[in-house]
């Protein structure tokens, strides 16, 4: 059996355990007030040139999302998040669990459009009876989207601009992030995230580590006793120096983003392969999500021997499925996918 079900099927990057052996009998205090998380913070601050950035870790993304989004919204307000965006498809209901409303608007291959995003907001705070309507009190991203497709830095700016204009903080789930930085064709680099985003995560757990998400707010902007608020949600990890360390680990010498790069290399090898081949796919995902419209037969078939992802039906003969590459796959292993298809 070969594994394209997820990014992370497997635990960790071999030199996270390394560190993480290396520093384990070593005393230090809990809930992130140690050294390691402390230098880990501050190789982000230099990795993305915003050494004022509030920094804290988290122990998953659902728990990231669902935190930022809840703490830094009034009672009376709820998240824009396009209609395919992981908090308002696949985060079971996680947001509205909190009070909030997940406050979807039309998506174009994943992404909200800052002119539409613009409209929907002109309409809301120009409607008089918007006093018994949810407010819009943040705009929800991710990068890759839901559907492996990225923003350009033009389409960041407009809705980074349209975020400022309206005072509504902008927010860019960044569980796949380093997928989203080392694909080809990726013109944002992490400095321009800091400078658009008011706040964004940096994804572990989908690129190397065993788990936790760094969350980096950028505009001396993270809310009032944000430590005291992620224990109530049940994600402050005791032993924090464990995500510290992993994150110290994941920012020298550029391992965050070169491991990454396998991700986007072995996708690239696939998806050129099953071009040749005259499969078709969803749409033109550019990292390391590939979404291939597969005849039923013939995927039950390959159920057999492949563990993979399905995605939506496309028609009653045909189904969507998700191959998905990561930091540790093998190009071996994306050769045996190639000779099975």
């Amino acid at each position: 059996m070969i594994y394209f079900e997820s990014d992370y099927t497997e635990g960790a990057h071999p030199k996270i355990l390394e560190r993480l052996n290396e520093t384990n009998m070593i005393q230090a205090s809990g809930y992130g007030h140690d050294e390691f998380c402390e230098s880990a913070k501050n190789k982000i601050r230099k990795t993305i040139n915003c050494p004022n950035a509030q920094i804290q870790f988290i122990t998953g993304g659902t728990q990231t999302n669902q935190i930022v989004i809840d703490t830094m919204l009034k009672p009376f307000e709820g998240v824009v998040s396009a209609q395919t965006g992981h908090v308002n498809s696949h985060e079971a209901g996680a947001i509205e669990y909190t009070g909030h409303k997940v406050i979807p608007i039309p998506q174009h291959e994943g992404k909200i459009d800052g002119t539409e995003l613009n409209d929907y907001l002109e309409t809301f705070f120009g409607d008089g009876n918007n006093e018994h309507m949810v407010f819009p009190g943040m705009v929800y991203i991710s990068h890759p989207t839901e559907y492996g497709t990225l923003y350009t830095k033009n389409e960041l700016t407009k809705i980074s601009s349209v975020c400022r204009k309206n005072n509504i903080p902008l927010f860019m789930d960044g569980a796949r992030l380093g997928y989203g930085i080392m694909a080809k064709s990726s013109d944002l680099s992490l400095e321009d995230i800091a400078e658009l985003c008011d706040v964004f995560y940096i994804g572990g757990t989908k690129c190397g580590a065993l788990c936790g998400e760094a969350v980096v707010f950028t505009k001396n902007n993270m809310p009032l006793h944000f430590e005291n608020l992620v224990k109530k949600h049940g994600a402050l990890l005791a032993k924090g120096r464990l995500l510290g360390v992993q994150f110290d680990a994941l920012f020298t010498d550029n391992l965050y983003l070169e491991i990454s790069k396998n991700a986007i290399d072995t996708a690239e090898t696939l998806k050129k392969a099953l071009k040749e081949k005259g499969y078709r796919f969803l749409l033109d995902s550019p990292t390391n999500q590939q979404f291939v419209i597969l005849e039923n037969k013939f995927m039950e078939e390959l159920k057999k021997s492949v563990k993979f992802n399905f995605w939506e039906k496309y028609d009653k003969d045909h189904t969507v499925v998700r191959f998905a590459t990561s930091w540790s796959t093998k190009m071996e292993n994306v050769e045996k996918l190639i000779n099975l298809l």
